[in-house]
């Protein structure tokens, strides 16, 4: 069971990501928008950024291809969007969505720590391995 449950975490942690860069994609104006509300400038060029760290991000957790560094973005980049979008604890539903984002870090945090996993898509020649030395 050890061996499979990472594969199993990585793909629930990883949909979020996808699926959200994906919705941004087809509601890219209405994001657009939302961003905007929040005082963000240059919308466009950060909604495409946040759309490839999203999916490419989420795409590397869940097929453990550099995983770690998959991680890591997404958790550089989830530290300033909870900041930003989700911090008027008056509302019961953005006080969830910061603890969800909170808590999707802990999750990326443990990639970051200990790897994919024994079961990972591995890189042709990149000669090192996503999965914590022993």
């Amino acid at each position: 069971m050890r061996s499979y449950v990472p594969l199993v975490a990585r793909l629930l942690l990883g949909l979020i990501f996808v699926m959200s860069g994906i919705t941004k994609i087809t509601g890219f104006a209405g994001t657009q928008q939302y961003m905007a509300s929040h005082g963000i400038p240059a919308t466009a060029v950060l909604l495409v950024g946040a759309i490839v760290v999203e999916v490419l991000g989420g795409l590397s957790i869940i097929l453990g291809l550099w995983a770690r560094v998959g991680a890591t973005a997404l958790v550089l980049f989830l530290i300033p969007a909870t900041l930003i979008f989700h911090t008027d604890f008056g509302q019961q539903t953005q006080m969830i969505m910061f603890l969800k984002n909170l808590s999707i870090m802990g999750g990326l945090l443990l990639v970051m720590a200990f790897g994919t996993g024994e079961y990972y898509v591995r890189a042709m020649d990149v000669g090192t391995s996503d999965v914590a030395s022993a």
